[in-house]
C-alpha cells in the first residue's frame, strides 16, 4: 500500500512551487526544474486518488438496493484497475538520479584484439551516433585518435539532448565482439572487445577546481599534413595533479580547447565522486544493473549468429544489424525496467 501522507507531502510541495512561480519568488529556473520534475508524479497521484475516491463512492452505493448491481460492476472495474495504477505510481515515486537529464561524455577505447578491437570501437561509435540522431540528440567529437585501417585508438564525444544520461548510462562496460575480421583470410572467428564509459556532464556547482591543482600545457596537434597541418601550439593538455587525470583537446582554437578540456576534466572528476558515493552507499552495488564496474563484460555482439546478448539481464536479440544501426531502445528499455524493478524490491524490504 502506498502511504497517503507521502502523496500529500508531494502534492503540497507541487502546489507551493506553483504559487512561488506565479509570484516570481526565489530562483525561477530552479523552481521551474523542480516543478517540471514533480508534474508527472503529481499527475499519477491525482489519477490514483480519483480511482480511490470512485471506489469509496461505489461502496457507499452498495447500501442502495436499486444501485447495488451497478455499484458491484463499478467496484470490480476499479479494483481491477488499481494494481496497474499503483505500479505506475510506485515507478513515478522512485528516487530520481539527478544526472539523468544531463548531457553526457561518451568515451570508447579498444580492448583486447588489436586492429579488430579498434575497428569494433569505430563500429560502436557509429552505433551511438545513429542512436543519437534517431533521438534528436547532438553528438560532437571532442577527441579522436584513428588507426590507419579506419579503427579508433580512443574517442571522446559530447552528447546533448533530452535525458541523454538516463538513456545511455547502462552502456558503460566492456562490449565484446565475435566475428571474422576483414583482415582474416582463413575465415576464423576472432573475439575482441572495446570499453565504453558514459559520464554525466558536470555543472559548475558540482566541481570546484583550484588553479593550483591543474597544470596546463599547449602543444602542436598532429594531423595528416599538407595545407591543413596545425602549425601553432593550439592543442591543450590539462593535468589534474591530485588525481593524475589527464585530458586533451585539439581543436583549432586554443581558447576553445581550454574550455573543452576543463569541461571534460570536471565531468571525469564528477563521475569519480559519484562512483565514490555509490560505493559508500552499497559495497555490493546490488541496486544497479550489473556491478557498475567498467571492467565488467556487459554485452556480446555475435556477427555469425546475428545475435546481441546483454549478460546483465540475459537479454538476447537476433537483430544485430538493426542494433549496429542504432536501434537500441529495446535494450535500453529492458535495462531501465530491470533497474526499476530492483529499486522497487529494495524499497519493499
Amino acid at each position: 500500500m502506498i502511504p497517503m501522507d507521502r502523496l500529500a507531502q508531494i502534492t503540497a510541495r507541487f502546489e507551493y512551487l506553483e504559487a512561488a512561480m506565479s509570484t516570481a519568488g526565489g530562483d525561477i529556473s530552479k523552481l521551474a526544474k523542480e516543478y517540471s520534475d514533480l508534474r508527472p508524479v503529481v499527475d499519477e497521484i491525482n489519477a490514483y486518488r480519483v480511482l480511490l475516491d470512485n471506489l469509496a463512492g461505489a461502496r457507499e452505493m452498495l447500501a442502495d438496493p436499486e444501485m447495488a448491481a451497478m455499484a458491484r460492476d463499478e467496484i470490480y472495474e476499479i479494483e481491477s484497475a488499481l494494481p496497474a495504477a499503483e505500479a505506475t505510481l510506485q515507478l513515478a515515486l522512485l528516487p530520481k538520479d539527478e544526472a539523468d537529464a544531463r548531457p553526457a561524455m561518451l568515451e570508447i577505447r579498444p580492448g583486447t584484439g588489436g586492429d579488430e578491437a579498434a575497428l569494433f570501437a569505430a563500429d560502436l561509435l557509429r552505433m551511438y551516433h545513429r542512436y543519437a540522431e534517431a533521438r534528436g540528440w547532438k553528438l560532437d567529437i571532442i577527441e579522436e585518435q584513428a588507426t590507419e585501417l579506419g579503427g579508433i585508438k580512443e574517442v571522446v564525444a559530447h552528447i546533448t539532448g533530452e535525458n541523454v544520461f538516463a538513456r545511455l548510462k547502462y552502456e558503460s562496460g566492456v562490449h565484446r565482439v565475435q566475428r571474422v575480421p576483414s583482415t582474416e583470410s582463413g575465415g576464423r572467428i576472432h573475439t575482441s572487445a572495446a570499453t565504453v564509459a558514459v559520464l554525466p556532464e558536470a555543472e559548475d556547482v558540482d566541481i570546484q577546481i583550484a588553479p593550483n591543482d591543474i597544470r596546463i600545457d599547449t602543444y602542436r596537434s598532429s594531423g595528416a599534413g599538407g595545407q591543413h597541418v596545425n602549425t601553432t601550439d593550439s592543442a591543450v593538455r590539462i593535468t589534474h595533479i591530485p588525481t593524475g587525470i589527464v585530458v586533451t583537446s585539439s581543436e583549432k582554437s586554443q581558447h576553445r580547447n581550454r574550455e573543452i578540456a576543463m569541461q571534460v576534466l570536471k565531468t571525469r572528476l564528477y563521475d569519480a565522486e559519484r562512483q565514490r558515493m555509490d560505493d559508500e552507499r552499497s559495497s555490493s552495488r546490488a541496486s544497479q544493473v550489473g556491478s557498475g564496474d567498467r571492467s565488467e563484460r556487459i554485452r556480446t555482439y555475435n556477427f555469425p549468429q546475428g545475435r546481441m546478448t546483454d549478460h546483465r539481464i540475459n537479454l538476447t536479440l537476433y537483430k544485430l544489424d538493426a542494433v549496429m544501426q542504432g536501434d537500441l531502445d529495446e535494450i535500453v528499455d529492458a535495462l531501465t525496467a530491470d533497474a526499476q524493478a530492483k529499486m522497487l524490491a529494495e524499497m519493499g524490504q
